[in-house]
């Protein structure tokens, strides 16, 4: 069944995706299957494993699933100085 949530793309992940955010409508049963599904989409570039997720708000794991009406948030990692 197909769930509708709000994605949402930090930093590099933002650079590469074109866009900070969009509605998306998906049938992914987990967060790692919705990573893969953008990923793949957007020709993303960090795999998985370099990434964080949260979900409205909180971090999260990926095998979580996904819940109709959450944000999801893409976090790679960052460095400063």
């Amino acid at each position: 069944m197909s769930v509708r949530v709000e994605i949402l793309y930090f930093a590099a992940l933002r650079d590469a995706a074109g866009i900070a955010s969009e509605q998306l409508d998906t049938d992914a049963a987990d967060l790692s299957a919705l990573y893969a599904a953008v990923q793949a989409r957007l020709a993303l570039p960090f795999p998985q494993r370099q990434l964080r997720v949260a979900v409205d708000g909180e971090f999260a794991g990926w095998g979580e699933a996904v819940r109709a009406g959450s944000t999801v948030a893409f976090i790679p990692p960052v460095s400063g100085g």
